[in-house]
């Protein structure tokens, strides 16, 4: 993963509370910023003076600052494809293209003189960007993002998400996509308020589970908050997180040994490159470990989705492998369940690919 971004929308909010928000993302270790004009109905000179002001701010506090535009903002606001200075003069870092030309266009754009990065949505799924790239742009002008979705239950399925990235991915492109805070209030670009996340799925999961789930997916750079005003708590959580890997947090059963602690909490474990239909195993503490003792404490008799297994010293050579169990199944009576993913990022398992690294914390 590359860097947490918030989204701000100058036409709601007052500097100040703008300004204050910047701060905290600046100090949660944010440092990309989604700006949208799409919703911005003003003259030029008012639109550059008041993005000027936040956007230099910003970039003070360390932040890349995108405009979210569409040929309409082009044509409202009198401005050319090959002519970006208007942009340039909001002190912004580049534009996302909402909605785009026919991929020529947006080829010449990406050599702009202003130096501005040019952004383009991934959502489509369609052969936009290879004939973008048919047209030879400058690839190092040029990047994807993903779309948010206020409505509930539009939002992208998994599938469909997974496909449209991969053309960015097969270029070399950076990426980005949206999650939204839970916190009650929140607001974006439209007057509908049922979240914006890029995924449907994640709209009423935690904003770190999101997160988790595209740090797990391993093919978006930056993950961007989408509405205004995540909690505190949520800055901090995004923030404090593991960002090259993911780190499922764990209820730990009673019983647990301290070697199965060691295994549980300070090793790096990665999913074996033979991948199992039923579980996955990190198989390195068993060597690691091997001539510990591991008693048998608590073998039920049906191994659940999202229970964690330390393999005892009854299965022989496999004493001390570490599962993470992906599907029910029966427990031949050898097997320790030392602990449980958290419930709501049990569905993640299912995208962590052969050879993934992945941690464990424990919940307190």
């Amino acid at each position: 993963m590359g860097r947490l971004g918030i989204s701000i929308y100058p036409d709601k909010s007052s500097e100040k509370e703008i300004y204050d928000y910047i701060d905290k993302a600046s100090e949660n270790g944010f440092s990309r910023i989604f700006s949208c004009l799409l919703s911005v109905n003003d003259t030029k000179e008012n639109i550059i003076k008041e993005f000027k002001s936040i956007n230099e701010y910003a970039k003070k506090k360390g932040f890349e600052v995108i405009l979210d535009v569409a040929p309409s903002v082009f044509s409202d606001l009198g401005i050319s494809y090959d002519d970006l200075s208007f942009f340039k003069e909001t002190k912004a870092d580049g534009i996302r293209l909402d909605v785009g030309f026919t991929g020529l266009e947006e080829s010449l754009m990406a050599f702009n003189p202003q130096d501005l990065k040019i952004e383009i949505n991934m959502s489509q799924n369609i052969h936009y960007l290879d004939t973008i790239m048919d047209y030879r742009p400058n690839k190092e002008k040029l990047i994807g993002c993903h779309n948010f979705y206020p409505h509930r239950f539009s939002g992208l399925k998994l599938n469909h998400f997974k496909e449209s990235t991969k053309r960015f991915n097969k270029y070399g492109l950076k990426t980005a996509a949206f999650v939204t805070s839970q916190n009650e209030n929140t607001f974006g670009p439209w007057p509908v308020t049922d979240g914006l996340p890029t995924l449907e799925m994640h709209r009423n999961l935690p904003i770190d589970v999101q997160a988790k789930h595209f740090i797990a997916l391993d093919c978006i750079n930056d993950i961007i908050i989408s509405n205004c005003y995540p909690s505190d708590k949520e800055l901090k959580a995004l923030g404090s997180m593991r960002k090259d890997l993911v780190e499922f947090d764990i209820n730990l059963y009673d019983g647990v040994s301290e070697v199965e602690k060691k295994i549980l909490f300070e090793e790096l474990h990665f999913n074996r490159g033979d991948v199992s239909e039923y579980m996955i195993r990190s198989t390195q503490p068993r060597v690691k470990y091997k001539g510990d003792k591991f008693e048998l404490f608590n073998a039920p008799d049906i191994i659940k989705r999202g229970d964690i297994v330390i393999e005892s010293s009854d299965y022989g050579s496999y004493a001390g492998e570490l599962q993470i169990a992906i599907c029910d199944m029966k427990n031949s009576g050898k097997s320790n369940v030392v602990g449980r993913i958290r419930e709501e990022e049990v569905f993640i398992i299912d995208d962590i690919k052969p050879w993934q690294k992945f941690k464990f914390k424990e919940i307190k």
